[in-house]
């Protein structure tokens, strides 16, 4: 097997057709558990994390909002409040389960007119050029098979004058704070998966996952190279998250 058949999964390689039926493996183990893992292994920090990415949005009434990888729909639930009846929001997971668990979460808080569902792959997405005001991805660019393609996709499909904000784990740069941060995603989340979610080796990838993503400047780099221009980004808890921005113009 040559090395352009194979890709990264977690600290693994594998075939690169095979990436994205382990993703969606690991995903449907998690679903059901999602936010109540997400809040504990984070102490809660993510809600202030995704608050920041909402206030960066520049979001307001009649936009069309595009949130990739949307899952429990933290983000679209806000974003339907901000864009309004004469807006659109596309909530999208490659995965059904998130996918369906993020419908019945925005449902039962009534969050229903302009908000649709969809599950398509970031790599190829079947939307319209030049369509959407925003796209958001949280935490799930580091699962994409081809990042690459991904951001060309996105930036193809967003309407010039739009922004992209990538809301992803990152490098720490807070002295001290990467031995600390390494002790707890090795030897904590996998142990707290198992106990609360009955999945440790999923939670043992998640953690895999995010040291094999691209540093701050390297993503930068990658998103300014199929396009995007004044792009920045935030360091959140010391660079353990990092808000990437980027314009199409």
């Amino acid at each position: 097997m040559t090395e352009e058949n194979t890709t990264h999964f977690g600290y693994k390689q594998v075939p690169t057709q095979e990436k994205v039926q382990r993703v969606a493996e690991v995903f449907h183990s998690v679903a059901g558990r999602y936010d109540l893992m997400n809040d504990l292994m984070s102490f809660g920090v993510h809600r202030l994390w995704k608050r920041f990415t909402i206030e960066q949005a520049g979001v307001r009434r009649g936009h069309r909002v595009l949130d990739l990888a949307g899952g429990t729909g933290d983000l679209a639930a806000r974003f339907s409040e901000l864009v309004g009846p004469t807006g659109q929001v596309v909530l999208a997971d490659i995965n059904a389960s998130m996918l369906e668990v993020g419908r019945q979460r925005l449902t039962d808080r009534g969050v229903v007119g302009n908000v649709e569902y969809a599950q398509v792959n970031a790599e190829c997405l079947p939307f319209p050029d030049n369509y959407f005001d925003l796209i958001t991805i949280a935490f799930g660019l580091r699962n994409v098979t081809d990042k690459d393609q991904a951001l060309a996709s996105m930036y193809r499909v967003l309407r010039p004058g739009g922004r992209l904000l990538v809301l992803e784990f990152s490098k720490p740069v807070a002295p001290g704070l990467g031995p600390v941060y390494d002790a707890y995603s090795f030897g904590v989340l996998p142990l707290m998966g198992q106990l609360v979610a009955g999945d440790r080796e999923s939670y043992k990838y998640l953690a895999e996952s995010i040291r094999m993503h691209p540093d701050q400047e390297t993503l930068k780099g990658m998103m300014e190279a199929v396009g995007f221009e004044r792009c920045d980004y935030h360091n959140l808890t010391g660079g353990i998250v990092a808000l990437h921005r980027g314009f199409k113009f």
